[in-house]
């Protein structure tokens, strides 16, 4: 394969990758505090025997958006969202873990929970505890949760250095990498009755897949045309030697 089909390929399998990521984006445009994520590409060049350079296309990284969805107000006593920077704490399978989408409930036993029935964590680390009888259930914007029971705990929640580390597990929560510490001090406020929405704008998601699968299927014409075109030079070549 010549240098223009390998070029043309680099090309091609990024443009796959990232017509992935933005289906995914699409998939989730109606997913609690789903953030845009795209892909983070570079121009690589590697030198060859003839001293050449070859530039290859190289998807470096997964990069998020991390803008703050739209809030929804919900009125539901239980949903809340931060405002601001921050994550709530919650524990799943005895590790913690970090989401901000807090449409959150009380399992069977009274507990907080998350939709997927994650526990979510106080500032203790310990988790949250509200009587089914209770009424007049408040979240203040420090995240205290009290009610006609008394003080029921606080929210954790945490930031981080360096949000774009965050690991994404199943369903909408997140891990850390790199040794990465989560900061206990958060600059977002708790609002009561919200949920924050997906930051992905439809329009332009939509947009972008229509414009990236063009261009692969543009690269996979050429790649068939410099088949063709290899192809034909070689029986040309073999006629001549006939």
């Amino acid at each position: 394969m010549e240098n223009p089909s390998y070029i043309a390929l680099s090309r091609q399998m990024a443009l796959g990758r990232e017509m992935s990521i933005i289906a995914n984006n699409v998939a989730n445009m109606n997913t609690n505090a789903y953030k845009n994520e795209g892909m983070m590409f570079v121009e690589y060049l590697k030198d060859t025997k003839t001293g050449e350079n070859l530039s290859f296309t190289q998807d470096l990284r997964l990069v998020r958006n991390l803008a703050e969805g739209q809030l929804h107000t919900t009125d539901n006593p239980l949903d809340v969202a931060i405002s601001g920077r921050g994550y709530f704490t919650v524990e799943v399978d005895g590790e913690d873990r970090y989401t901000r989408n807090g449409s959150f409930k009380l399992s069977p036993d009274g507990e907080l929970v998350t939709s997927e029935g994650y526990i979510v964590l106080s500032d203790g680390d310990a988790p949250i505890s509200i009587p089914a009888t209770a009424t007049d259930i408040t979240i203040t914007r420090d995240g205290t949760i009290s009610s006609s029971a008394g003080t029921a705990g606080r929210l954790k929640t945490v930031d981080f250095e360096d949000e774009q580390l965050l690991v994404k597990e199943a369903g909408s929560v997140f891990s850390t990498a790199d040794n990465q510490e989560p900061i206990d001090q958060v600059a977002g406020e708790i609002i009561q009755g919200a949920i924050e929405g997906s930051n992905v704008q439809g329009v332009i998601e939509m947009t972008r897949l229509i414009d990236t699968t063009r261009s692969y299927t543009s690269m996979a014409k050429f790649i068939k045309q410099e088949h063709d075109r290899q192809l034909k030079a070689i029986q040309s070549l073999a006629s001549l030697k006939v």
